[in-house]
């Protein structure tokens, strides 16, 4: 079976609702996931956009959320995560805040990717690391990924 992402509160390629963006109370969605291979030591998560600022002239990948070492057991996060299973860390978003920064496009409908990645090591402490250190880190040891897609627009 493939590792797959799902979340409770919208579908792929489905509207995320107002409540987890900078509209609503900007908390997490809930996440499941199933399918983590065997062989799986640690996971990591990347909530990113990319379609900022403009869906018709993306100039970046707007970066929302970083987890790593979730453990391979983890089988999803709650809505609105207060407490992150033992061992995880978090990196900097794009905001350069650790955390969760749900959906705020200036304009348009953007997508908003989550992808889980399941590694075949525990990753060493990074000290918030942003995206970029944290693929570093994660190059040579992904199993598999698995990805989902929600979209949001401001007002719609």
């Amino acid at each position: 079976m493939a590792m797959k992402i799902t979340s409770p509160a919208f579908s792929e390629s489905g509207s995320i609702p107002k409540r987890y963006t900078c509209e609503g109370l900007n908390i997490s969605p809930p996440l499941e996931w199933s399918g983590v291979p065997a062989a799986t030591k640690s996971l990591a998560l990347i909530v990113d956009d990319p379609d900022a600022p403009d869906p018709a002239a993306p100039r970046t990948i707007w970066v929302h959320w970083l987890l790593y070492n979730l453990p391979a057991s983890c089988s999803g996060l709650p809505e609105s995560v207060q407490s992150l299973p033992a061992g995880t860390l978090e990196g900097c978003n794009d905001w350069q805040r650790v955390g969760y920064g749900g959906p705020c496009p200036p304009i348009g409908r953007h997508r908003y990717v989550h992808t889980l990645y399941a590694l075949d090591q525990m990753l060493a402490d990074l000290e918030k690391p942003n995206r970029k250190t944290l693929e570093q880190a994660m190059k040579g040891h992904i199993l598999t990924q698995a990805q989902l897609v929600g979209t949001y627009q401001k007002g719609a």
